[in-house]
């Protein structure tokens, strides 16, 4: 979107970028639908995998593109707030699919009745 980044900054990793969240959107809907489904499982892992990935590899591909400061204009809230939610919402997410089967998500802890 014209204005919104400089036009200095570089567009080599803008279209790999691009393409990589729109697989990722599909996937996260792909798993929602499914999810009710035997075949749920599997794709929150392969939507989580793969969404994980592509923030590394933006991330890495930002840092080596040798951004100056500036040159993010509008979109500088993406790289300092959303990425970082959305890395610790899919550390979350592999947590949850890493416990136990029989765990609950949500452990509530009781207290003994006062005399």
């Amino acid at each position: 979107m014209p204005g919104v980044v400089s036009h200095s900054l570089p567009t080599g990793s803008a279209v790999p970028t691009g393409y990589g969240d729109s697989i990722a959107a599909l996937l996260a809907l792909l798993s929602l639908l499914l999810l009710p489904t035997k075949s749920g499982l599997i794709s929150v892992w392969v939507f989580n995998i793969w969404g994980t990935a592509d923030l590394l590899d933006a991330f890495f591909q930002g840092s080596h593109a040798g951004l100056q400061a500036g040159q993010l204009g509008g979109a500088f809230f993406i790289p300092t707030f959303i990425v970082p939610l959305l890395l610790i919402t899919h550390g979350i997410v592999f947590r949850l699919l890493l416990q136990p089967a029989g765990a609950a998500a949500v452990q509530v802890r009781r207290r003994p009745a006062s005399p």
